[in-house]
């Protein structure tokens, strides 16, 4: 256990690097390896958040920042909604609070986030330039594209994907149950 703390440690070290060479998806990675081996790792949790909040503002679709992606929020969010995540956010980045790396620029983004979001005119002018640039798509995040139920569950059988790999695998079994690249595609399809 002590020897996953100081791999982690190291791991973390690496990422907190590779932010610095402003490889944000690499540091990402890196931070992601440190919390699979020691999770209760001091800070980790802090830089996770900075590192996302970064990686949603450098994604951006035709060079502007999606204010939505930021906040983690659908365009179609009342204004409760971004005040609410907004406030999630700002107690992980604070930097009072939060001494890891970038948290300080984390934080600015999202207030900036919140000012566009939170100004009506200024929220409508940025919608009005979203759509004319072709950026009117749900907001991608990093969860299940399948909604869960009421009590928790997932429900499949509206899935394209899944039913097709259902249809398939039916009519050719052994070619999709223990095909090495069959189980690695359907892992990264249902991440």
């Amino acid at each position: 256990m002590e020897f996953n703390k100081e791999a982690a440690s190291r791991i973390k070290e690496i990422a907190e690097k590779k932010f610095a060479e402003r490889d944000i998806a690499g540091a990402r990675r890196f931070a992601v390896k440190a919390q699979n081996l020691y999770p209760a790792l001091d800070g980790l949790p802090q830089l996770l958040a900075a590192l996302d909040v970064y990686m949603a503002a450098d994604n951006s679709t035709n060079g502007d920042v999606d204010w939505y992606r930021v906040l983690d929020v659908e365009p179609s969010a009342d204004d409760d909604t971004i005040q609410r995540h907004y406030r999630k956010l700002a107690l992980i980045l604070h930097p009072d609070k939060n001494k890891a790396i970038g948290a300080d620029g984390a934080f600015k983004i999202i207030s900036e986030a919140r000012n566009l979001l939170a100004d009506k005119a200024k929220r409508i002018a940025f919608d009005q330039k979203r759509n004319v640039k072709g950026m009117d798509q749900k907001v991608p995040n990093w969860k299940s594209s399948v909604s869960a139920g009421k009590d928790g569950s997932r429900d499949l059988s509206n899935n394209k994907n899944y039913n097709a790999r259902r249809q398939k695998s039916a009519m050719h079994p052994e070619a999709y149950s223990s095909s090495p690249v069959f189980q690695t595609q359907y892992f990264l399809d249902n991440l």
